[in-house]
């Protein structure tokens, strides 16, 4: 009997449902988008609910359209949004509150009190991140601390605390089994990653002592076993990871060196930096790449806020063309591209400046300047942003001579080809680009022997395209220059 894996991406906006087959081939897709709720400025929250009815609809609409069996389904992939957290009583499975979303930010204040009670070193020394809202730790204290009954309930025991993932689990065992992988615990600024152990001084330190928290496995390991009422049968979850480092198992990025970088709304470039953590000097963030048969390799990533978003924005916004697809032939088109920048911190500047205050310009406008050059401008932004994490990774003492990307950003040539030349390396552009599912999908494989090892996986990885630096010596430096004249003009903190 044929053997396929059903990956569960649980993203953002939308729930998808993959099935793969032995080889890593699509077999079918179904996917759902779910409300977003924005009660307050800088407050971005789900209903729990959504995510656990989008994500069911999904498995079930996936395994009817294609016709398979749930019994023909050897194992589960899980990958999701990150730091995203949830409460939950552990009697009834209801959470407490909303989901508070990763980009939420009403946690700022108490982030700054941390910062003054001198927790700034230790939180970077344990878990390789910086103190910021971003992170799951501060979420929780929120929800003790602003939910009525939530601290009583977890002084009783009785509350759990998840990222999406665990809340997934918890939901498809019934309440059986509450865990999850050490990708997701290091993004919650309570998992020290050396230790690969929640670290109780922080978690004190935090105030978040009495909620259960999930045992912490490897990526690709026994989970548990849905409940054969969601699907029709019994099928055992065998791997889980973040969305970004699936996509760097996704990639077969298994050697220190390699790195991947995505292109969505926003953009995340990941470097497998091997069995040794490397700290950062320069903003980054020092995370778990992933870790099988208790054996961590550990990862640098820088995070760019806008990407696709920009292109989204000269779409919707200015209205300057119909369809994403036109943005190469537009860029193709520019005649004065090089004299044109589009700084697009419309939500400020992430790594390496971490600036949330500065604000998106155009710069470098003249009376000839036409459409074709401002979509060419947006589409370089992607490229000078991921140059600025590469500058910050280099000064870190990391470098690499190849790329690979993915994202829905990446089927553009001219933008992939400007990537390649600004960087001076290789760009490699997968066959196949759901390398997100693909990751979930080969962590549960690996588990239950449908991969032999991650040599196997390497050698699925197929290159649909290789981008080669063609630009004359000396233009991208030039160009790169000018960029950080503009980005400089935006800043509110040139001196953080």
């Amino acid at each position: 009997m044929k053997k396929y894996i059903l990956a569960i991406d649980q993203g953002t906006t939308s729930s998808r449902a993959i099935l793969f087959d032995e080889l890593g081939q699509r077999v079918g897709q179904s996917q759902q988008e779910f409300a977003q709720h924005f009660p307050h400025d800088g407050w971005v929250e789900h209903d729990p609910e959504d995510i656990w009815t989008s994500t069911l609809s999904v498995c079930r609409s996936v395994l009817k359209d294609t016709g398979i069996d749930a019994k023909s389904v050897a194992s589960i992939g899980i990958t999701n949004q990150r730091e995203t957290t949830i409460l939950w009583d552990i009697e009834t499975g209801e959470a407490v509150y909303n989901a508070i979303v990763w980009q939420d930010r009403r946690t700022s204040e108490f982030c700054q009190d941390l910062h003054q009670q001198g927790l700034s070193e230790s939180v970077q020394n344990k878990t390789g991140l910086l103190i910021d809202p971003y992170f799951s730790a501060t979420k929780i204290r929120w929800i003790l601390d602003n939910v009525e009954g939530a601290k009583d309930k977890a002084e009783q025991h009785k509350l759990a605390f998840g990222t999406v993932d665990s809340f997934l689990l918890w939901r498809l065992t019934k309440g059986q089994s509450h865990k999850t992988d050490a990708t997701n615990a290091a993004r919650t600024m309570a998992f020290n990653i050396h230790t690969q152990e929640w670290d109780q001084e922080l978690i004190k330190a935090l105030g978040i002592e009495n909620v259960l928290l999930p045992e912490v496995m490897d990526c690709s390991a026994d989970f548990g076993e849905i409940d054969e009422e969601w699907l029709g049968a019994s099928i055992p979850v065998n791997g889980m990871a973040g969305d970004q480092q699936a996509a760097l198992i996704g990639q077969a990025c298994f050697k220190p060196g390699m790195v991947k970088s995505t292109y969505g709304t926003g953009c995340f470039l990941i470097l497998n930096t091997g069995d040794k953590p490397l700290r950062s000097e320069n903003k980054l963030l020092t995370t778990v790449g992933y870790r099988l048969n208790g054996k961590v390799t550990y990862a640098l990533e820088g995070s760019i806020f806008v990407a696709g978003a920009a292109i989204q924005w000269l779409r919707d916004g200015l209205n300057l063309f119909k369809d994403a697809k036109e943005t190469q032939s537009l860029a193709q088109q520019a005649l004065n591209g090089d004299s044109v920048y589009l700084v697009p911190a419309f939500t400020g500047l992430g790594a390496p400046y971490w600036d949330p205050d500065a604000r998106g310009a155009m710069i470098g406008l003249t009376r000839d300047t036409s459409v074709a050059d401002i979509v060419s401008a947006g589409l370089r932004s992607v490229c000078y942003q991921t140059k600025d994490l590469v500058g910050a990774m280099a000064q870190d003492g990391a470098t690499f001579r190849s790329l690979r990307i993915d994202g829905g950003m990446v089927i553009n040539d001219v933008m992939v080809q400007f990537l390649s030349d600004l960087l001076e390396v290789e760009v490699e552009r997968p066959k196949i680009t759901e390398t997100t599912a693909l990751g979930a999908a080969y962590l549960a494989g690996l588990q239950v022997g449908i991969y032999s090892s991650l040599e196997a996986i390497t050698d699925l990885w197929q290159a649909e395209k290789r981008f080669e630096p063609s630009m004359e010596q000396g233009t991208g430096e030039k160009l790169y220059a000018g960029w950080q004249e503009a980005v400089n003009r935006v800043r509110t903190r040139p001196e953080a």
